[in-house]
């Protein structure tokens, strides 16, 4: 509930919430207008609608000379139990803005749907995840939502999940050829939107920074940026593509490697890093050397800098179809899918380095 939403609405809102806890139960009654006027200091009008609203969409039945009553047909699923379903949560950790984010919204629909979650960290350990995973089974969660780890396309653990048919949903990875929930941003077209945009702007010249391909998350990036090339006919230079193991990455040595990479590459007018870690390296790099002027920086998720178009993710969307379809297997809806939520690409202004491509291009 927000103070943007009109006073029916937040009313509204309490009541549901009520509802949802238990506080109300199927049969209770409901204030009447005059009571919920006088308690959330609003006029008669605004309860009334407020009641109105919350009949129509079935949450009450306003009885005619009784009252408003929570309804008898509610549905006791959306209900939250005495005892909590508990799921189990993995992320490999809460380092950046995008699993921070991921994670708030999981536990706000969860929360909604009467779940308690337990978290695991893995710190993109293989080993850990894979511990994780069974002491959360040992400990009896019911279903499994698990941000694989970077470092590889299967764990024999989490597919073993898939053959059992235990309720799991992967969040920002899909396992190919294995039938299991997963929900993902659009990478390809995500990566497509920025490379096609720099491509049309005059850009021929253009890096791709990327941790090693060892999932569905780079590989679909990469293939993002070989089919905005395709589409306009110009060949793909490899030797401009710096991608870092990922032990340079644990050892915060990307900064290294990415200097080193640049440094002789002084035909190159755009950059585009593949998340927001890799874009903070390069837009040091950049400002040291006072190039931002002449080389535009492209990046997944908002790195918050000046100038820097970026690909933004509907985290909140992604969250909530995560807990939907885990929602779906805990109820015998046995129906795996692959939800890609789509992604939208933000320009920002670039003049200086517009006029540096048509330099080039005289």
């Amino acid at each position: 509930m927000t103070k943007e939403q009109p006073l029916y609405k937040q009313i509204q809102e309490k009541i549901k919430e009520q509802i949802r806890l238990g506080v109300l139960r199927p049969g209770d009654r409901v204030g009447s207008e005059k009571e919920l006027s006088k308690l959330y200091r609003v006029s008669q009008i605004t309860t009334k609608n407020a009641l109105i609203g919350l009949a129509e969409e079935g949450w009450v039945e306003r009885i005619q000379g009784k009252g408003t009553f929570v309804s008898l047909q509610w549905d006791h699923v959306r209900l939250p139990p005495a005892h909590p379903m508990i799921i189990g949560v993995i992320f490999p950790s809460m380092k950046t803005r995008i699993d921070q984010q991921l994670l708030n919204y999981i536990e706000k629909y969860a929360y909604e749907e009467g779940f308690q979650i337990l978290l695991r960290i893995t710190r993109e350990s293989v080993e850990r995840e894979t511990e994780a995973i069974r002491q959360l089974l040992d400990f009896g969660v019911k279903g499994l939502i698990i941000f694989p780890t970077e470092a590889e396309n299967y764990n024999e653990t989490i597919i073993q999940l898939a053959f059992d048919k235990f309720p799991v949903v992967l969040v920002d990875r899909f396992f190919k050829n294995i039938r299991m929930a997963s929900v993902t941003s659009d990478n390809v077209q995500g990566t497509f939107d920025a490379i096609d945009y720099l491509l049309s702007i005059g850009h021929r010249h253009i890096a791709y920074i990327s941790p090693e391909i060892t999932n569905s998350v780079t590989e679909d990036r990469a293939a993002g940026y070989e089919k905005a090339f395709l589409k306009h006919h110009f060949p793909i230079d490899k030797t401009l593509w710096c991608t870092l193991d990922l032990h340079v990455l644990q050892q915060n040595q990307a900064k290294r490697k990415i200097a080193d990479f640049l440094r002789d590459k002084e035909h190159i007018t755009a950059i585009f890093t593949v998340n927001v870690q890799l874009a903070n390296n390069v837009y040091e790099y950049l400002s040291d050397r006072h190039l931002l002027d002449q080389i535009e920086l492209v990046t997944f998720d908002n790195p918050e800098f000046p100038g820097v178009s970026y690909v933004a993710q509907n985290t909140e969307e992604i969250s909530r179809k995560t807990v939907e379809l885990l929602k779906n297997q805990l109820n015998g809806q046995d129906s795996p899918q692959h939800h890609l939520e789509p992604v939208k690409l933000y320009l920002k202004d670039r003049k200086k380095i517009s006029a540096v491509l048509m330099q080039e291009q005289q």
